[in-house]
C-alpha cells in the first residue's frame, strides 16, 4: 500500500512520484535517443524494452514575482550498457536561477556543469540529501542505487526549462559503473 505524505501543501506518494494536483511527464528509453554515450548499448537496451525511467509531477501555482514551482520525480534504476540511468538534464531558461533538489529515497547523484566555464563536477542525492544548483548550470539526475531515486526540485516560477541545448551538446561527462562504483569519465567525442 502507498504511503502519502503532505509536503508543501500536496500529498505526494514517494514511490510513484504521484502528487495530486500536478502535470505529468513520464521520459521512457525512447526518449533519451542520443543522451546516452554508447549509442550501440542503448539500441540493444531499446530492443529489449522501452523501459519507463523517469516520471515527474510538477506543480506550478504561480507565476509572479517570488513564487516558487516544484517538481517531484522518481528516476528507476537501471543502466545502458555501464553508464547509470538518467534525465535529460536541463539549463534554466533564465540562466541565472537557481534550484534546489531534496532527496527523499534512494541513491543517485546530480551531474552539473557550469555554462561558462565547462566545469563539471557530481553532488550526492539521495535520502535525506540536499543540492544546490547555482544560475547557469546545467544539471542532469543519475540514479546509482538498486531502487528508485525520488526527489523533489524547487525553483523560481520564471526559471523555465531549456532542454534544447543539452539535447545539441550534451554533457561533456558521463557516469558509468566501474568496478562496482559510479566514475565519472570525459564523453567521448562523437557520442
Amino acid at each position: 500500500m502507498l504511503e502519502f505524505f503532505k509536503t508543501l501543501g500536496h500529498a505526494y506518494a514517494a514511490d510513484s512520484a504521484a502528487m495530486d494536483g500536478g502535470a505529468i511527464v513520464e521520459r521512457r528509453l525512447s526518449d533519451l535517443r542520443g543522451f546516452f554515450a554508447d549509442a550501440e548499448a542503448f539500441e540493444t537496451a531499446l530492443a529489449r524494452e522501452d523501459s519507463l525511467l523517469y516520471r515527474v509531477t510538477a506543480i506550478e501555482p504561480a507565476d509572479g514575482d517570488g513564487d516558487l514551482h516544484y517538481g517531484l520525480g522518481i528516476l528507476f534504476p537501471g543502466k545502458v550498457g555501464d553508464e547509470y540511468y538518467l534525465t535529460k538534464g536541463h539549463l534554466h531558461s533564465t540562466r541565472e536561477a537557481a534550484e534546489v533538489y531534496l532527496g527523499l529515497r534512494g541513491e543517485g547523484c546530480l551531474l552539473l556543469e557550469d555554462e561558462q566555464t565547462g566545469e563539471s563536477r557530481l553532488e550526492p542525492l539521495g535520502t535525506g540529501r540536499i543540492v544546490y544548483v547555482p544560475g547557469h548550470t546545467a544539471h542532469r539526475t543519475m540514479n546509482t542505487g538498486t531502487e528508485p531515486l525520488t526527489y523533489i526540485g524547487v525553483y523560481p516560477a520564471n526559471a523555465g526549462h531549456d532542454y534544447g541545448a543539452i539535447a545539441e551538446r550534451n554533457f561533456r561527462k558521463v557516469l558509468v559503473e566501474e568496478n562496482g562504483r559510479p566514475v565519472l569519465k570525459d564523453r567521448e567525442a562523437g557520442s
